[in-house]
């Protein structure tokens, strides 16, 4: 009967090479990963709003809503999809720059850009593009 164990510590020289290749690829790898989780950039929340902003404007479908409310720097608003009736708030305090003073002329008809794999995924201004359908203000006579 043959020893089973000089079956496995037998090994030619490629196979030696390809496990040690295969090693030092898996340690390069995972000091690699390392330094990249050490030295990779923390996206900031702020960061990360605008850039889900942007998306939506790229890539986002138009519907029509209403502005259902301003408080502060939050826009409330309501739309629907495929029958679907969505009431969601967007917070405007990084380009608060970008809307009027009289916050209360945005309440009305506005235009929604939402995600349509996502539909609560959505915006009504953003850095590029408005929705806002502004209401004229009234002239008060004396």
């Amino acid at each position: 009967m043959p020893d089973i164990w000089s079956i496995f510590t037998r090994q030619s020289d490629a196979v030696r090479w390809g496990v040690t290749g295969l090693g030092g690829l898996a340690v390069l790898a995972g000091a690699g990963y390392a330094i990249w989780r050490v030295f990779r950039r923390e996206v900031s929340p702020e960061e990360l709003e605008r850039l889900r902003r942007e998306k939506i404007h790229h890539t986002g479908k138009i519907g029509d809503g209403e502005i259902v409310d301003v408080d502060g720097s939050v826009i409330l608003y309501s739309y629907s999809v495929a029958g679907v009736e969505y009431m969601v708030g967007q917070d405007v305090s990084a380009i608060e720059t970008l809307l009027p003073e009289d916050r209360m002329r945005m309440v009305g008809p506005a235009s929604v850009r939402f995600d349509p794999k996502n539909p609560p995924n959505s915006i009504v201004v953003c850095e590029q593009w408005s929705g806002l359908r502004l209401r004229a203000v009234s002239e008060q006579t004396q």
